[in-house]
């Protein structure tokens, strides 16, 4: 029992996990245990002698100061954090337990590592946050902008982008960009984000890096101060974009846990762009017409309802157009569905540059469209509407392969009051209205 007693206590602290340090008044380490070498990267000789406010990364140094001045001061401190700069320049995240030795004029602290602890809580920390994002935005420029919040209190992210990919998974368009110091123009951060599609791996772009990289990345990389960082979004239908940020500091560079931190980001964030997406393509289809693109019953309906409202309270007066193609159904037989899906987009277009964009031009299916005029007070002003379309459609329409056209359209109208004062009276008004002038078409008997 003597013996044990008598051993020196250096060798029971050098067991522990937990690192054990003693610092001096003037703030120099005179003591550390063997732990310090795994938590702080630096072998017992190299702290020794230090000064362990150099070791702290700046952002905690001035409360860490602070806490050391009470602990002097004879106050106790359990479950202090702050965090210190490894030797290899990633951070170490420390919960300190410390008091201070009158007679031997020394600090006496326990350091316990909890970087995994804490990169954890920030992963489960980022995966609410994402979600609560994209729960709240709007559209994906706002959930861009909330993500940049997101990841700028984790990683240094002071230039920060999200490039999509089209629909086709062939071309890169920023939907959301924020230079803040970006290392690089915005013509060489789409080449780092199309190198990271093409390699589907994460990219990090900094002075002197050993990673193989084309020739004018690698003159990007060997002229830049800081460093940037790309990494994939992808989902398990494939890549949607990529995500770069900037560190904006000289010198400073990503490490591999912040890749880590931002891969795990760039995995929650495509997924919830692939939600937005899925919504947007769903309400797409719930209100437009997939032909033409044109808004369909549904949203027309909606929409001169309100119309209708809107007029019945400012006293203004609305016109509705019935549109409908002659001979639309001899143009399927003769030459195939597909070309009259054609026809039927190429006359959409000439309507619609013949309108307003107040105007609304809606097709309620097969080959019948209807334009709603608010703010025309006159009857004749859905005339002069009226003969801009039939004069736009004028010109044979070149449907290819030598297919040219002559269209025509019959055209029924209702005016608001005059012919009802709700959305069935107007629409069976100008329904009845298109009949007629159809009926007057030469070769009627063709018609569908």
């Amino acid at each position: 029992m003597k013996n044990i007693v008598a051993a020196p206590v250096a060798n029971f602290t050098d067991l522990l996990l937990d690192a054990v340090c003693m610092v001096d008044a003037g703030g120099r380490f005179v003591f550390v245990s063997a732990a310090c070498e795994r938590i702080f990267g630096y072998t017992q000789q190299e702290m020794i002698g230090k000064l362990m406010i150099d070791l702290v990364a700046p952002v905690d140094r001035e409360r860490t100061l602070a806490a050391a001045r009470n602990i002097m001061n004879g106050e106790s401190h359990i479950h202090f954090e702050n965090r210190y700069l490894r030797k290899d320049g990633s951070i170490a995240h420390i919960m300190w337990s410390a008091r201070w030795s009158e007679p031997d004029q020394l600090r006496v602290a326990v350091a316990r590592d909890v970087t995994l602890l804490k990169q954890a809580q920030a992963l489960q920390a980022v995966l609410y946050a994402i979600s609560e994002a994209a729960q709240a935005s709007d559209d994906l420029v706002d959930l861009f902008q909330r993500s940049h919040a997101i990841i700028g209190d984790l990683l240094p992210a002071s230039g920060f982008g999200v490039a999509l990919l089209d629909t086709a998974g062939q071309h890169l368009h920023f939907a959301y960009y924020v230079d803040g110091g970006m290392p690089c123009n915005t013509s060489l951060t789409r080449v780092l984000c199309e190198e990271v599609v093409r390699r589907a791996a994460p990219l990090l772009l900094k002075s002197g890096s050993s990673e193989a990289l084309p020739a004018h990345l690698q003159a990007a990389a060997n002229s830049m101060t800081g460093s940037a960082l790309a990494v994939p979004l992808k989902t398990p239908e494939g890549i949607v974009g990529v995500i770069v940020l900037c560190t904006g500091t000289e010198g400073a560079s990503y490490m591999a846990h912040e890749r880590d931190l931002l891969l795990f980001v760039a995995d929650q964030l495509a997924a919830a762009i692939q939600r937005k997406r899925l919504h947007a393509q769903m309400h797409f289809m719930a209100m437009y017409d997939e032909l033409t693109r044109l808004p369909n019953r549904r949203l027309l309906y909606d929409r001169l309802d309100t119309a209708l409202a809107r007029a019945r309270r400012q006293l203004e007066g609305l016109s509705l157009l019935f549109i409908d193609l002659n001979r639309f159904k001899l143009v399927n037989d003769r030459y195939g569905h597909a070309c009259g899906d054609l026809l039927l987009r190429q006359v959409a277009r000439r309507i619609a540059f013949c309108l307003r964009d107040s105007d609304t031009l809606a097709r309620l299916g097969g080959d019948e469209f209807v334009v709603l005029l608010e703010n025309s007070a006159l009857p004749s002003n859905a005339g002069l509407v009226v003969d801009k379309i039939h004069l736009a459609l004028e010109a044979p329409v070149d449907l290819g392969e030598g297919i040219e056209l002559q269209v025509s359209v019959s055209i029924g109208i209702a005016h608001y009051p005059e012919h009802g004062d709700n959305r069935q009276a107007l629409m069976s008004h100008a329904d009845v209205r298109m009949y007629a002038a159809k009926a007057v078409v030469a070769g009627a008997g063709s018609e569908d």
